[in-house]
């Protein structure tokens, strides 16, 4: 046994000396530093795995850093079980193929409650030609477009997905061109028709007063502005983009969030990261309908600052449980009247805006409406969508009257983040803050620009949940890294919404655990209104109010 032994110790030794003679012979070849050198050559013992396991760890550091070999988009289920588009990176690491990661978008399409058959059926058709497209452009041309870069490397990924979408803008531009032509070309052009002479003016009646007629004349009501196109399989911008951002995250062995604040912050690390503010829906008065609509759409409380996540949604649970009882004790609603279905009441409405059923107020009528609700209700910190976009007028009455007082927040009433950013400014309507949302072709760079641009500009930045949820849970790690003020997850209830608030909770706890965990500010409002800030320093302004908590959030209910 003592011979069987002294040749396996010995063959041992031959092998471990002409491992690390290869070793040596490499590491000279590549210019490998000197210490190593000596580490090879020393005296020590070790059982031959470790050493394996040594010499691969270095190894892996000279290694050739992953690059993207392969995108693939697959249709996939949101969380309503509607499709949507998942997005999967594999990277070449150490010169092997491997799955990296993956994310889910969310689908920039609403959701309508109580809707015609034939508009479930038309936006059901537009929602799966969306999502098929998207998979394509993923599979046909993304995948070759990004393979071999980096995915440390965010702005390159996102330039080149950006050329790729306005590739196809110009496409679809040219695509519609050409119909447009060959239409008229087939349409024979009419003969101009000599236009019929106006109708003559009614006979004045008698006792009639001249004038009486101006007097009656109301102001026309400004027409929608055209919705914003979505160019069809844009999604598959947003979602590549944040796929490479989580890999890189991944790969680096970092959380998302960390990421997304390097990039944010051109790769310095800050010392401090926020946790967002909760907005959390306790009570939907509304229906996402093409029809009527109540004045508000939800009821929105915001935790006070100072309470971790975790206590703030355990607070909001034990108010919504109180809500849930007076709900279920209250009585009935009465049937409506069929006196708010005639005629004359259609007429009244048009153009106005429904605060409760059968009443109907103009949009300076509502101004008034605002300003007596925030000062009967001082605990209401924001309105969200107060009128809509086309009524800019009342937007600055009441961002004049209440802007020292609570948020004016643009949602659904703002442009898309791709037209703001072209514009280079938040927008034409007077407000504090906007909503911001990853959807369709916005990338990573898009979200940094877009928060330092609304930063730049002293609003606030609220990041929400798009209509069609999943349960990716990746825009949390988004709203932490990019340092909102606010986030927007819905209620307290689904799994991809729970999803989300438990992955704020883990956030919460790393920063803690790390130490890097910061603190907002209370809530202050005399800095968004000018008028009110030039007062406030010549002493004209009483102590800033408490900090209020309760959101009331206000949707558009005009009637066109």
């Amino acid at each position: 046994m003592g011979e069987e032994g002294g040749g396996r110790s010995c063959g041992t030794t031959r092998e471990l000396q002409k491992l690390k003679q290869q070793a040596m012979e490499y590491y000279r070849e590549n210019d490998v530093p000197r210490r190593l050198e000596e580490l090879l050559n020393s005296t020590f013992y070790l059982q031959p795995a470790d050493v394996y396991g040594h010499l691969a760890n270095c190894f892996s550091k000279l290694a050739k850093p992953p690059t993207i070999c392969k995108v693939v988009g697959k249709n996939v289920l949101d969380g309503l079980g509607l499709p949507t588009l998942q997005v999967e990176i594999f990277c070449t690491v150490q010169n092997f193929p491997k799955n990296i990661c993956s994310v889910v978008i969310s689908t920039p399409f609403k959701v309508h409650e109580n809707a015609l058959p034939e508009l479930v059926e038309a936006e059901e058709l537009e929602r799966s030609d969306a999502v098929s497209t998207a998979v394509r452009w993923v599979n046909e041309t993304i995948t070759k477009e990004l393979q071999g870069l980096a995915p440390s490397n965010q702005a390159e990924v996102d330039q080149v997905l950006r050329t790729f979408f306005e590739s196809k803008v110009q496409e679809d531009k040219e695509g519609k061109g050409l119909e447009k032509s060959l239409e008229d070309s087939t349409v024979p052009t009419p003969s101009p028709l000599t236009p019929p002479l106006p109708p003559p003016p009614p006979a004045k009646k008698k006792g009639q007063k001249q004038g009486r007629k101006d007097t009656l004349t109301k102001k026309p009501m400004i027409p929608p502005e055209p919705v914003e196109p979505i160019l069809c399989g844009s999604m598959a911008i947003g979602a590549v983009s944040l796929a490479v951002a989580k890999t890189s995250a991944v790969l680096g062995n970092n959380p998302l969030y960390l990421n997304i604040a390097l990039l944010k912050h051109h790769q310095d690390q800050p010392a401090k990261l926020t946790i967002p503010l909760l907005m959390v829906s306790l009570v939907s008065c509304g229906k996402s309908s093409p029809g009527k609509l109540n004045l508000m759409k939800e009821v929105i409380c915001v935790p006070r600052p100072g309470l971790t996540a975790k206590q703030g949604v355990d607070m909001l649970l034990e108010i919504q449980k109180h809500i849930n009882k007076t709900i279920e004790m209250s009585p009935p609603p009465k049937p409506e009247t069929k006196k708010a279905h005639n005629g004359g009441n259609r007429g009244q409405s048009k153009g106005k805006y429904e605060v409760m059923m059968g009443t109907y107020k103009s949009a300076a009528e509502m101004v008034d409406l605002y300003v007596e609700l925030i000062n009967k209700f001082p605990s209401i910190i924001a309105l969200i969508d107060p009128f809509r976009k086309e009524d800019s007028e009342q937007w600055d009455s009441t961002y004049n009257a209440l802007g020292s007082k609570c948020y004016i927040i643009a949602g659904t009433a703002s442009k898309s983040i791709s037209k703001l950013l072209e514009d280079g400014n938040i927008g034409s309507l007077r407000c504090s803050g906007l909503i911001v949302k990853h959807t369709n072709q916005t990338t990573m760079s898009d979200l940094v620009e877009m928060t330092n641009l609304i930063d730049s500009k002293k609003h606030i930045a609220v990041f929400g949940s798009a209509e069609g949820e999943s349960s990716d849970d990746s825009l949390v790690d988004l709203a932490v890294g990019l340092g909102v003020r606010f986030i927007k997850l819905g209620g307290l209830s689904r799994g991809e919404r729970v999803t989300k608030y438990n992955r704020l909770f883990t956030i919460e706890e790393e920063l803690v655990q790390n130490g890097t965990l910061g603190f907002n500010e209370e809530h202050t409002f005399s800095y968004l209104n000018e008028e009110a800030e030039k007062a406030a320093m010549a002493g004209e302004l009483p102590e800033p109010l408490e900090p209020i908590f309760a959101t009331e959030v206000v949707e558009e209910s005009a009637k066109t």
